[in-house]
């Protein structure tokens, strides 16, 4: 039996200004319409029957399963870490998860935020690295390089121990250009693709000998962890405990059961703008254009734009993406230091780097429109069935205005319709909460007044039967 392991707890800062740290590139739709996370799910059709389990950080729960709700994956397991740890822990939780609940499994572990273009040589490659994986090799998949290429570490092979994979003779960090590119001559290098299929107790006896503490830790964190439907909660203070360890120095690098096959499927981390325009459709002129784009005598570019017109004259191995709060201009041999951006907004505290605009919640979305020193404004939208969490605010009142759809407004212990050009009042400490009775999307206007305006302003005083909150 194969378990498909997809560990999504990225935060993809080399994709600002699309990835945030509340919604990372793994959620995103940005080669397809389908988000990357659900492309991962979706290439592993007809390899396995079992739902993925999936190891993600709390602070994205709500957009995991409603993304895997998408694929009528509804039941998956999601376990959440209320901090990252890094591949070693994770996988060591899916590895303890899976010998509970489905007896020692094969593991197949893949991340979220992988392009893979050519599906049936990705899934003929993990066929033939089955049976290494059940006779008890811990096997790793390394990616047939095509280019010297600095951003990934690689893997050496060692001797053959089949046709088509080889012991792992040892694994390198990223080289400069030149080593690269002797590596490339070589042809007994790989990419370290970070995808790996071993048994689930094999991980767990390697982990036990190189690193008890971590396989300590996170039993413990299983042991006392609480369910939530179909999440699973780490106990903080053991997870916390925990060391942040990659598998790679944790156990691959020490094991002596370490095996590589090599992988040739048009494959890809999408690690940066440069590797995205690498990877995505392209016009007669080598340009990559979504949205509302404009490119007169404009080659090799990546040009994205979310809410406004882009007009690019003249531009060569540029990228440019425009968000509702944000706009990125690069040259595409630049994009590395776009992580430097993020980690300059982190430093001047502003919210640009953590989350979108436009925010999405379990029940729908939150847009910002306006805001001054005394208000702001926001567009709600609620899906049809859906609610937001009883709250109270201690420091603002809030107006709604009905612009499509109908709303039950639940206000301290009235409870009235609202539809089209119709609104209300809540005033400030009133128990409330608004919900969509009808059959299409309800938008509304919200206009806070007061001295704090904040998201923080709030006490949730119940959260609604799916357990999620505003």
């Amino acid at each position: 039996m194969i378990l498909p392991v997809v560990l999504a707890g990225g935060t993809g800062s080399r994709l600002w200004p699309l990835s945030r740290s509340l919604y990372p590139k793994q959620f995103l739709s940005l080669t397809s319409t389908s988000s990357m996370l659900q492309e991962t799910i979706m290439r592993l059709d007809g390899l396995t029957h079992e739902n993925p389990l999936i190891i993600c950080n709390e602070e994205h729960r709500f957009i995991v399963a409603e993304q895997l709700r998408q694929l009528s994956l509804e039941h998956s397991g999601i376990i959440l870490e209320p901090v990252g740890r890094n591949t070693a822990p994770a996988i060591a939780l899916a590895a303890i998860h899976a010998i509970q609940h489905q007896n020692d499994p094969i593991l197949l572990v893949l991340a979220a935020d992988h392009v893979i273009q050519d599906n049936a040589a990705f899934l003929a490659t993990i066929q033939n690295a089955l049976d290494l994986a059940e006779s008890g090799k811990l096997v790793t998949f390394g990616i047939v390089p095509n280019k010297p290429e600095t951003g990934y570490g690689y893997i050496k092979q060692g001797s053959p121990v089949s046709a088509n994979a080889f012991e792992v003779s040892k694994f390198v960090e990223k080289p400069d250009l030149e080593t690269a590119q002797k590596y490339l001559d070589e042809g007994t290098y790989y990419w370290n693709s970070g995808m790996f299929i071993f048994k689930a107790s094999r991980y767990i006896e390697e982990l036990k000998l190189y690193r008890p503490d971590i396989l300590e830790a996170c039993i413990n964190a299983l042991q006392n962890a609480s369910l939530d439907l179909d999440f699973t909660r780490l106990n903080i203070d053991a997870f916390t405990q925990c060391a942040d360890e990659s598998i790679d120095y944790a156990v691959m690098e020490k094991t002596s059961d370490a095996v590589v096959v090599p992988l040739d499927a048009n494959w890809s981390d999408v690690g940066s703008w440069s590797a995205l325009w690498e990877v995505d459709t392209k016009d007669k002129n080598e340009n990559v254009i979504h949205g509302d784009v404009i490119a007169i005598d404009t080659h090799r570019s990546y040009l994205y734009s979310q809410h406004r017109l882009i007009s690019a004259v003249g531009l060569e191995d540029v990228i440019v993406v425009e968000t509702k709060d944000a706009i990125l201009v690069s040259h595409k041999d630049k994009v590395q230091s776009v992580k430097d951006v993020v980690n300059t907004l982190k430093s001047l505290c502003r919210n640009e780097y953590l989350q979108h605009r436009e925010l999405y919640r379990p029940w729908g979305t939150s847009d910002a429109l306006s805001e001054g020193g005394r208000y702001h404004v926001r567009k709600v939208t609620v899906k049809p069935g859906e609610r937001t969490a009883t709250q109270i605010h201690y420091h603002r009142a809030e107006h709604w205005i009905v612009v499509t759809g109908t709303a039950k407004v639940y206000c301290n212990d009235s409870v009235h319709l609202l539809t089209e050009n119709e609104s209300t009042y809540i005033p400030v400490g009133i128990p409330h909460y608004l919900e969509n009775p009808g059959k299409i999307s309800l938008e509304i206007i919200e206009v806070r007044t007061g001295a704090y305006l904040k998201d923080d302003d709030v006490i949730r005083l119940e959260q609604y039967s799916h357990g999620m909150s505003s």
